[in-house]
């Protein structure tokens, strides 16, 4: 007999999440990346599931688009990043959709899904990297995006790094924040020696390609 704690199906999955993004005036700079403080830090939602999040996460919006900021502590070698292998890379991937039509289950050309690292660019790959990715079994792709307009800022030692993410109007297809402030949510973390953090849903569910895995998050324009 299963003991009272127990449960089939994890506790993130029970809730449809409605998360408040906060505006910000000043969003990002080519210079110092994200400029978002700790009052637009994201909710570690995966403590419902009795995961301890390893990363902070902070996310912001205002007309030009959507930035990211994220921090990894107690490493002990550089961040692993590969051009050549995006998906396995130590770093930061999101997933917005930005018609929040989290009942279906298959991506629409509204779904995007970027990774950003915070090394493994440029000729010495040990520059911050920004690229897309494409949605399994989406019923049709987002546009492509062009050469940097998704934009990466990192600091990186061996014992933690911070990564800024930038992904601008242009990259978001539908991103429409006065008409359309409620946007499909999620991301994942990942990192060889601390492991994976999600935002929405774990690894229980295919919140890679599955748009009703994510969360749905808020646009507000006031700010604390």
């Amino acid at each position: 007999m299963p003991s009272p704690n127990s449960s089939l199906i994890a506790p993130r999955f029970l809730f449809r999440f409605a998360v408040d993004v906060h505006y910000a005036e000043k969003l990002w700079s080519p210079q110092q990346g994200a400029l978002l403080d700790e009052t637009y830090q994201l909710m570690p939602v995966g403590e419902l599931d009795g995961e301890t999040p390893f990363a902070a996460v902070r996310m912001g919006w205002n007309a030009t688009g959507l930035a990211w900021w994220v921090r990894v502590e107690k490493r002990r070698q550089l961040p692993w990043c590969r051009e050549s292998r995006l998906e396995e890379s130590d770093g930061l991937q999101v997933w917005v959709d930005t018609r929040a039509t989290t009942n279906v289950h298959r991506a629409n050309r509204f779904c995007h899904r970027f990774v950003f690292l915070p090394r493994g660019g440029g000729r010495t790959a040990e520059e911050p990297l920004a690229d897309q990715l494409l949605i399994h079994r989406a019923r049709e792709n987002a546009r492509p995006v062009r050469a940097r307009e998704l934009q990466a800022h990192s600091q990186v030692t061996p014992a933690a790094y911070e990564l800024s993410a930038f992904a601008p109007a242009v990259a978001l297809g539908g991103f429409d924040p006065e008409n359309q402030p409620r946007l499909g949510f999620t991301y994942a973390i990942l990192d060889r020696e601390r492991g994976l953090q999600t935002f929405a849903t774990g690894t229980d569910f295919p919140y890679e390609q599955d748009p009703s895995c994510w969360a749905e998050v808020h646009l507000v324009n006031h700010h604390g």
